[in-house]
C-alpha cells in the first residue's frame, strides 16, 4: 500500500500531544506574563491555536473508526502542526517554548501534507458516522433544504427579499422550531444527548440550503426557549413554549446596543416600573428577524444603580405585531418602536435592525423569571448563547458543505488547457483539504454536542464557533476561486456562500472577543 493512502494514527496521536503541549505552555506563559490584555496578540493566537488542536484532537477520533478516516485525520493534523508552527516563527520565547519544539512531528507532517497524498485524496470527504436515528434526522432536513429551501435561496439574496412563509410553515410543520423545547410543551426535547445533536445536524442541513433562509430560521426560538427553560416561571413555560414550538410565535433577540456589542454588562436601554409592567427606552441594533417576529428576548436595564453591570439587567418577552420586512413604525398606546432596516452584503432574508424604542409597554407578566428573574437577565441569556455558538458552528459547516460540493462539481466539468481542472493537482489538493477540515469540525461539533448534553462542553463552544467559521472563510473562498470568473458573476451560488460566511465570526460572539475574553481567558482560569 503507498505512502498516500496509509494512515498513522500513531503519528497522529503523538503530533496532536505535542501540539497540547505547546498550547499549554503558551497559556501558562500568558498567566505569568501579566494576562490576556497586556499580551492580546498572542493571547488570540494560543486561543486560536487551543482550538484548533481541540479539532484536531477529535479528528483522531474519529480516524481510529477506518483507514479512509485515517487519512482524513492524518491530513487534518498535520495542517494543525503546520499551522501552529507559523504562529510561533519569532515568538517562542511568548509562548514559553524553545524553537523548534514541533520538529518531532516533523517526519509525520511532511508526510501528510505532501501534494500527491492530498491529491490522492480528492473526492474523498469520508462517512459521518451519525447513527440510523440521526442519519434520518439529516435526510429529513436535508430533503426540506432541497426542495422547499434552495429554490428561493438566490431569489431572497439578489432581491434582499423576505423569507417566504412557505419555508416557515414548512419548517413548523416537521417540528424544526421545537427540537429544543421539552417535549411537556410541545417540543421534541427529551433532555438527553438527541436534543443537541438533532440540533447540531438539523441545523447543517438547512444552511446547506441557504444560511439567510433555512440555518438560520431553525435557531430563531433557541435563546429564548433555554431561557425559559432555566428561569421561566411555570406560567411562562406554559404560554411561550408551545408556542414557540409551533412556530405560532416567532421570536427575535434584542440584546446589542450602537455603543455595546459584545460588552454586554454596559447596555444603557431602560425598562422603568409603571401601573401593571415596565416602559422600554432606548435602542437595539442588530436585533436580526425582527420584522417578522412576534416576540422580542429584550435584555434591558431595570436597575440604574447598577450601571456598566451586569447584575443589573433583566429580560422580558416584549410582543409585537409584525412589521413590514423593509423598515416600519408600530405604536400602540402612548409607545411607539420603528424599525431601520440594515442592509448587509450576505446572509439576506433574515433581515436586521436598529430598532429605536419610546415608552413601549411590556406587561409584568413578561418578565422572565418574574420577580425573581430581576437582575438575573445576564445569566438567562448565556444560557441560550453557549449553545447559539454550537449552532453557529453547524450553519459554518452547512454553508462549507454546499461550497465544497459546488466547486468539486464545477472543477468536474470545467475545462481549462483542454482538461477538466479536477485533474490538475492544485485543484484536487484544495478539494481535499476543504473535504478535511469540514469533517474534523463536524466531528468536534458533535462532540461538543454530547458534552453540552452531559451539562458540559461550554469551552468547547467557543473554540468550535472559534475555529470552524474562520475555517468556513477559507473554504468558501477556495470554492469561489475555483469558479475563477464565474465565481465572481452572480450567476452562481458560490457567491453567496462567501459573503455569508464572512458574518460567521462577527455575530453570536465576534471572534476576537470570542478568543480573548472566552477562550484565552477560561484556558488560563483552568490552568490555574
Amino acid at each position: 500500500m503507498s505512502r498516500a493512502v496509509t494512515s498513522d494514527m500513531e503519528g497522529a496521536e503523538a503530533a496532536v500531544k505535542l501540539a497540547e503541549s505547546v498550547v499549554t505552555a503558551g497559556v501558562a506563559t500568558l498567566a505569568a506574563g501579566g494576562g490576556i490584555d497586556t499580551n492580546q496578540v498572542v493571547a488570540y493566537d494560543v486561543a486560536h491555536a487551543a482550538a484548533a488542536v481541540a479539532t484536531a484532537r477529535a479528528a483522531v477520533e474519529y480516524g481510529l473508526r477506518g483507514e479512509l478516516e485515517g487519512r482524513i485525520a492524518c491530513v487534518f493534523v498535520a495542517d494543525v502542526v503546520a499551522e501552529l508552527a507559523a504562529k510561533l516563527v519569532g515568538r517562542e520565547g511568548l509562548w514559553g517554548v524553545e524553537a523548534g519544539v514541533l520538529a518531532p512531528a516533523g517526519t509525520f507532517t511532511s508526510v501528510h501534507r505532501d501534494p500527491a497524498v492530498l491529491a490522492e485524496l480528492c473526492g474523498e470527504q469520508g462517512p459521518r458516522h451519525l447513527g440510523d436515528d440521526f442519519e434520518l434526522v439529516a435526510e429529513t432536513f436535508h430533503r426540506f433544504a432541497e426542495e422547499r429551501v434552495r429554490p428561493h435561496a438566490e431569489h431572497v439574496h439578489r432581491t434582499n427579499g423576505d423569507i417566504p412563509e412557505e419555508i416557515i410553515t414548512g419548517l413548523a410543520e416537521l417540528g424544526g422550531f421545537g427540537l429544543s423545547v421539552p417535549e411537556e410543551y410541545g417540543g421534541f426535547a427529551g433532555g438527553g444527548e438527541s436534543d443537541y445533536m438533532g440540533m447540531v445536524v438539523a441545523t447543517e442541513e438547512l444552511s446547506w440550503g441557504s444560511l439567510g433562509i433555512g440555518g438560520s430560521l431553525i435557531t430563531r426560538p433557541e435563546i429564548l426557549t433555554r431561557a425559559l427553560v432555566h428561569g421561566g416561571t411555570d406560567e411562562q413555560k406554559r404560554r411561550w413554549l408551545p408556542m414557540l414550538a409551533s412556530a405560532e410565535a416567532l421570536a427575535a433577540v434584542a440584546v446589542t446596543e450602537p455603543d455595546y456589542g459584545s460588552d454586554v454588562a454596559g447596555i444603557v436601554t431602560t425598562a422603568t416600573p409603571t401601573d401593571g409592567g415596565w416602559l422600554v427606552n432606548g435602542v437595539k441594533t442588530w436585533c436580526t428577524f425582527a420584522a417578522r417576529a412576534d416576540v422580542l428576548m429584550l435584555l434591558a436595564r431595570t436597575d440604574p444603580d447598577r450601571a456598566k453591570s451586569h447584575r443589573g439587567l433583566s429580560m422580558f418577552i416584549v410582543e409585537k405585531p409584525r412589521g413590514d420586512g423593509k423598515g416600519f413604525v408600530l405604536t400602540e398606546g402612548s409607545g411607539r418602536l420603528e424599525g431601520r432596516p440594515i442592509d448587509t452584503l450576505g446572509y439576506r432574508g433574515m433581515h436586521s435592525y436598529e430598532l429605536a424604542f419610546e415608552n413601549w409597554f411590556v406587561p409584568d407578566a413578561n418578565l422572565v423569571g418574574g420577580v425573581d428573574g430581576l437582575g438575573k437577565g445576564f445569566y438567562l441569556q448565556m444560557q441560550g448563547f453557549e449553545n447559539g455558538r454550537l449552532q453557529t458552528a453547524a450553519r459554518a459547516l452547512g454553508v462549507m458543505q454546499a461550497a465544497y460540493e459546488a466547486a468539486y462539481d464545477y472543477a468536474l466539468n470545467r475545462k481549462v488547457f483542454g482538461a477538466p481542472i479536477l485533474d490538475y493537482q492544485l485543484t484536487r489538493a484544495k478539494l481535499t483539504r476543504m473535504a478535511v477540515i469540514i469533517q474534523a469540525t463536524r466531528q468536534f461539533s458533535y462532540q461538543v454536542a454530547r458534552l453540552m448534553a452531559a451539562g458540559q462542553g461550554a469551552l468547547e463552544a467557543s473554540m468550535v464557533k472559534a475555529y470552524v467559521c474562520r475555517a468556513a472563510e477559507w473554504v468558501t473562498r477556495e470554492a469561489m476561486q475555483i469558479h475563477g470568473g464565474m465565481g465572481y458573476a452572480e450567476e452562481f451560488p458560490v457567491s453567496r456562500y462567501f459573503v455569508d460566511a464572512r458574518v460567521l465570526s462577527i455575530f453570536e460572539g465576534a471572534d476576537e472577543t470570542l478568543a480573548l475574553k472566552v477562550v484565552a481567558r477560561r484556558l488560563i482560569e483552568d490552568a490555574g
